[in-house]
This record gives C-alpha cells, structure tokens and sequence, in this order.
C-alpha cells in the first residue's frame, strides 16, 4: 500500500485503561492499556497481535467507543471520538468472529444487512435501501438471492460474507476485524481476507485487523502492532515485522508460527 497522506481515521494518543477486581485488601488493578499510541489511515489495515490478555480486546473497545479510557486522547476522523453514537452511526463498524453475533437467526439475510442504513442513511427510502443491500451483497461475492435467505441456510464463510455486507453497507470510514476469520477453515479464511482487501482497495476504509492468527495478519496488514501485557512493545511494516523483529516478545511471537 502506498502511504497515505490524509489524516488517520483513528487515531490513539496515549491511553490506559485499568480495571479492577476484588474488595479490600483483594481488591487489584490490572492495567489493559498502558499508554497505548496507534494510528490508522485511510486505505490501511493495522494488524493487532497479542496473546490473550494483552489488551487486544481492550483496544477495540476504544477504538469503537465502547469503552472510555481512563487517559489519553482518542480521535477518530480528525476529531475528538464523541460518544454520542448517533454521531458516529455508520462511519465506524465491526465485524466479529463469530456472523451470528451479528445477524439474527430469525430474520432474513437482507434485513440484518438493512438494519445499519435504518440509523446511518435514514434519508435513503426503503426501496433504495433494499437496492444497497442487494448491491452489497453481490459486491461481496453473494447472489442478491440470498437477501432472502435465513443465515441458517448459509454456510460459515457465507455467513461471515453477509457480516462484511452489513459492516460495508454505510460505506464506513473505519472498521475493526476482531478475529473475523479464526472460525474459519483455512480455505475460506483465504477467501475473506482477499476479500477484505479487494473491498477496502475499492472503498478505502482504514482497519483494525484484530487477529491471534499470525499467518492472516501477515496476509491482510500494511503493518503490525504488537501489544504485551498493555505496552505496545513494536510497531512495524508488515515485512519489516515478519523478516527482522526488534522486541524479543515479537521474536518469540513468530517462532510460535
């Protein structure tokens, strides 16, 4: 990817987060984020890499707005992350790593889709709306047909298709991929990550490529980013990374793979 000179679409300045468990004298802090610097810009995808417990789902929720840092700055676009959720409907979205997360088992395909342009793009008719759908879906590699269809009727990487389509659908600025593809078989993990960067060569969003799978991270990121225990210990092209790993925990990291 050619670097971009816009402004990040997200952007982390320093921030930590804590929690806390137990009372009195059991009562303990955990710091999940410490200090915690990242951007991402249009058009890249920033791999996370971590073991677990090393702030990794902590990260998305801040980058997401779900989760308020206890300090730091976090903007998204060029401007302080408001949590006002109708503020930023549409412009960020997610996809998990499990479809039925987000797609309800009891309607069809295409209105689990809809649903983010009913909040994002109330100025579009419902007959536009349904058109969008339609048009998402096929760019995604799915017949329009199966609009209709319930997600039962879908195979997984079908299924993680359609979550795509709807995180897509609002034409976002920025999307998380929180493990979007380790319930996958290898075959179809292939299938989604091309996709995903087919699709984001087409509509430039910036993402966060959230992933255990040091081999899917290397195949969809710009770069990489390593936390440890809440410090982000490296940060670095994704060749970079993978040939010549500065932190020792990054080399142990790779010789797992």
């Amino acid at each position: 990817m050619t670097p971009s000179t816009e402004a990040p679409v997200l952007e982390l300045r320093d921030v930590s987060v804590s929690f806390t468990s137990g009372a009195g004298a059991k009562r303990r802090t955990n710091r999940a984020m410490n200090g915690v610097s990242l951007e991402v810009a249009p058009g890249e995808t920033l791999g996370l890499v971590g073991e677990s417990g090393s702030g990794k789902t902590t990260t998305a929720a801040v980058a997401l707005g779900l989760r308020k840092p206890d300090s730091g700055e976090v903007e998204l676009l060029g401007r302080p992350f408001t949590r006002s959720r109708r503020a930023i409907a549409g412009k960020i979205q997610a996809v998990l790593q499990h479809p039925h997360w987000s797609l309800n088992p009891r309607r069809r395909v295409g209105e689990s889709v809809r649903e983010p342009l009913t909040v994002a793009r109330r100025d579009l008719g419902r007959a536009e709306q349904r058109m969008r759908v339609r048009d998402m879906l096929e760019q995604v590699g799915l017949n329009p047909e199966f609009a209709d269809r319930y997600p039962h009727e879908l195979s997984g990487g079908q299924r993680q298709r359609v979550s795509v389509a709807r995180a897509l659908v609002t034409e976002p600025r920025f999307i998380v991929f929180d493990e979007a593809v380790s319930a996958l078989d290898v075959a179809v993990q292939m299938q989604i990550l091309t996709l995903i960067r087919e699709l984001q060569a087409e509509h430039r969003f910036g993402a966060l490529f959230i992933s255990h799978d040091l081999g899917a991270v290397r195949r969809v990121a710009d770069r990489v980013a390593v936390l440890f225990r809440g410090d982000l210990v490296e940060t670095a092209d994704t060749a970079d990374f993978f040939q010549t790993p500065q932190h020792p925990y990054s080399q142990t990291l790779l010789e797992s793979l």
